[in-house]
């Protein structure tokens, strides 16, 4: 039975680490998202006035680094009441539907319990990553260690 592991991260190297790894286990991208919020800056540190399809190699270099390079469809969104961030994988594209209900809506949709789903908006609003990654019963306990050794907190599994 396929479950969800889903944590934050406070730096973004600890998240991009993370998404290496399960990718060196075999989790394919298509199981693994990411959400963080844009910092106004473009590769290189300068500002950026308007958003970019991160997917056309344009990246948010002081954000997520080279997640670009780790993860395919990096795109940007202005989410209300956060603002602008980059989102990448499956959760990217239920975000992108869920606008109105922020990211704790669109964690809902994903089966995250309502009360979590807002500690996560919470957490992305101070600046953390959010990861999360589908995988079946057996892989689950490896990607929680995984999260755990490379940082995250706050790691729910549903």
């Amino acid at each position: 039975m396929e479950k969800t592991v889903v944590g934050a991260f406070q730096h973004h190297h600890d998240a991009e680490k993370t998404v290496d790894d399960l990718k060196k286990r075999g989790v394919p991208e298509k199981d693994i998202s990411l959400v963080a919020r844009h910092d106004g800056k473009t590769e290189g540190g300068h500002p950026g006035n308007s958003m970019h399809d991160l997917s056309s190699g344009i990246g948010w270099g002081t954000t997520l680094g080279g997640v670009t390079g780790l993860l395919a469809g990096v795109g940007a969104l202005a989410i209300p009441g956060i603002g602008p961030i980059i989102a990448a994988g499956p959760l990217a594209a239920t975000l992108t539907g869920a606008v109105a209900g922020g990211v704790a809506g669109g964690l809902m949709d994903y089966g995250i319990p309502k009360n979590e789903s807002q500690e996560y908006e919470q957490r992305l609003k101070e600046g953390d990553v959010l990861l999360m990654v589908r995988a079946d019963a057996p892989e689950v306990d490896k990607a929680k260690k995984l999260f755990e050794q490379n940082g995250g907190s706050d790691i729910y599994v549903h």
